[in-house]
C-alpha cells in the first residue's frame, strides 16, 4: 500500500461498496487513515446480524453501536459530498407482524439529535442524502429532519427519505434541489403545498407509499420525471407540471385525477377505477402503459392517441362483468391507431379472445410492427383464430412474441408454437412462458 501514489489510495478507498470496510480500514493503518479523509461517499447500512447481536446479552458489549460507527466515520471525512445511511433490505422488512418490539433509538436515524451530531460537519459540501429508517423505531415517532436538512443544506441536489414520519413545520426552501425521493412516509403536508413551495427546482419526483395526504397536487414547473404510487385513496390527484416527460402514476380510487402535462412523453398508468379522470391534450405521448379494469373509459380520455408508437394495456382484475371489461382489439386500435409496438397483458389478451368468440371484434391492427401477448390457453382453437386473424389484418407485422402460460400442458403449447409458425413464414415468432409471480422466461429468439 505505501508504495501506491498517494493520490490513487483515495480512488480505491471511495470504491468500496460499504463504509464499514472504510472504518475498518482507518483503524487498520495510519496512512489508509489519512487518505479516507478524503474520501467522498460515504454508504452504511445495517445489517440484520448486526442488529441481532446489538440485542442478544452475550454479544451486545462486544458490538459497536451503529450510530457511534457512522459518526466517527463522518467526523474523519473532510471531503464528503455523499451520504447514505440506513438498515440492509431483510431488517427494514421486518414490522409488529413479525411480533418484533422494538421502543429503542439505536436505529432511529431520522432523530433529529442524531442527525445535528453529523450534519453540521458536511452540511456545506453536501450536494447528495439518502437515509432509510428502521420501520419499526420510526413509525410512531414524528421527526422534525426535513426543517433541519433545508436549513443546513444550502448545495444539496437529491434527497432519498424512506420509511419515517415527517412533520412539515419549519420547512425552509431548498432551490438548488433537483431530485427528490419520498418512499413509505406518513407525511404531514396533505396537499403538498410545501413540498410544490419549498422545492420549486425539482426535475425528478418520486413519491412511493407516502401517506397522510388528502388533495394531493404536484405543481411544479420544472418537473420532467415523476413516479408517484398512491397507497390510499384521496379525495383527488393532480398534476400541473408543463415540462413534464415521464410519468408512472399508480393509484387505485381517487375521487378525482387531473393532469395538465403538454409535453408528456412517456406515461405509465395504473388505476382501478377514477369517478371523474380528465386528462389535458398529449400531444407528444410516444409510450403508454396502462393497467385497469375499465380500459375502454381510459382509452376515451386520450384524444390524441394518433401519436403513441409504444402501447401496452392489461386489465388489472379480471373483469367482473360486461360494463368493467368490453374491451376488443378493434376498440384498441381505433383509439391508438399508429401504434407499432403493442404488448396485451394477460387480462387483456383473455378479454380480447372473448370478444372475438363472440363476434365482438374486427381487428384492423394494419400499423402494428411488433407484437407481444401473455397467453392464456383456455381453448387452443380459439386462441389460433385469435392470432391467426390478427396476422391477416397485419401487413407490416415483422415481429410476434408470444408467452403461454406455464399451466398450460406442454402438448397443447407445443401444438400451438407448430401451427403458428406453420402459418406464417414472414412473421419471426419468439416464444416464451409467464406466470403470476415470476420472471418472463423466453424458450427462443426468433423462429
Amino acid at each position: 500500500m505505501d508504495e501506491l501514489p498517494p493520490h490513487l489510495i483515495p480512488e480505491i478507498l471511495s470504491r468500496l461498496n460499504s463504509s464499514l470496510d472504510l472504518a475498518r480500514c482507518q483503524l487498520s493503518s495510519k496512512t489508509l487513515a489519512a487518505a479516507s479523509a478524503e474520501v467522498r461517499s460515504i454508504t452504511l447500512l445495517c445489517s440484520f446480524d448486526r442488529y441481532t447481536k446489538s440485542r442478544l446479552p452475550s454479544t451486545k458489549p462486544l458490538t459497536t453501536p451503529f450510530k457511534k460507527i457512522f459518526t466517527n466515520l463522518v467526523s474523519r471525512s473532510s471531503h464528503v459530498d455523499s451520504v447514505s445511511i440506513g438498515v440492509e433490505r431483510p431488517l427494514g422488512g421486518l414490522s409488529y407482524d413479525d411480533d418484533v418490539e422494538d421502543e429503542a433509538d439505536d436505529l432511529y436515524l431520522n432523530d433529529v439529535g442524531f442527525v445535528r451530531e453529523w450534519l453540521p460537519g458536511v452540511c456545506g459540501r453536501l450536494r447528495s442524502l439518502e437515509v432509510s429508517d428502521f420501520w419499526i423505531q420510526s413509525c410512531w415517532r414524528r421527526s422534525e429532519v426535513l426543517s433541519l436538512i433545508s436549513s443546513s443544506c444550502h448545495n444539496l441536489h437529491k434527497l432519498v427519505l424512506k420509511n419515517a414520519w415527517l412533520s412539515a413545520d419549519g420547512l425552509n426552501a431548498m432551490p438548488t434541489l433537483t431530485d427528490l425521493t419520498l418512499e413509505f412516509i406518513r407525511l404531514d403536508d396533505e396537499d403538498l403545498g410545501k413540498v410544490n413551495s419549498c422545492f420549486p427546482s425539482l426535475q425528478i419526483l418520486n413519491l412511493i407509499g407516502v401517506g397522510g395526504l388528502k388533495e394531493p397536487k404536484i405543481h411544479l414547473l420544472h418537473l420532467r420525471e415523476c413516479r408517484w404510487t398512491v397507497s390510499n385513496a384521496p379525495l383527488s390527484l393532480t398534476i400541473l407540471a408543463p415540462n413534464l416527460i415521464k410519468l408512472k402514476l399508480e393509484c387505485i380510487k381517487p375521487g378525482s385525477l387531473f393532469i395538465d402535462a403538454p409535453l408528456l412523453s412517456d406515461f405509465h398508468l395504473s388505476i382501478e377505477k377514477a369517478c371523474n379522470l380528465v386528462v389535458k391534450d398529449f400531444r407528444d405521448l410516444k409510450t403508454l402503459h396502462v393497467e385497469t379494469p375499465y380500459l375502454c373509459t381510459i382509452f376515451g380520455q386520450f384524444r390524441h392517441g394518433r401519436s403513441i408508437k409504444n402501447l401496452t394495456v392489461d386489465i388489472s382484475k379480471w373483469a367482473e362483468s360486461a360494463e368493467m371489461a368490453n374491451f376488443n382489439l378493434e376498440q384498441l386500435l381505433v383509439a391508438f391507431p399508429n401504434a407499432q409496438y403493442l404488448t396485451l397483458g394477460p387480462g387483456s389478451w383473455l378479454e380480447a379472445g372473448t370478444c372475438f368468440h363472440t363476434g365482438g371484434s374486427e381487428v384492423s391492427v394494419v400499423r402494428a410492427k411488433e407484437i407481444t401477448a401473455h397467453l392464456f390457453v383456455k381453448d387452443v382453437e380459439i386462441t389460433l383464430s385469435l392470432i391467426f386473424f390478427v396476422l391477416e389484418r397485419c401487413a407490416k407485422l415483422t415481429d410476434m412474441a408470444l408467452l403461454i402460460h406455464r399451466g398450460v400442458e406442454s402438448s397443447v403449447a407445443s401444438d400451438l408454437m407448430s401451427r403458428c409458425t406453420a402459418r406464417s413464414a414472414r412473421v419471426r415468432w419468439r416464444w416464451g412462458f409467464w406466470k403470476e409471480g415470476m420472471k418472463d422466461a423466453w424458450a427462443s429468439d426468433g423462429i
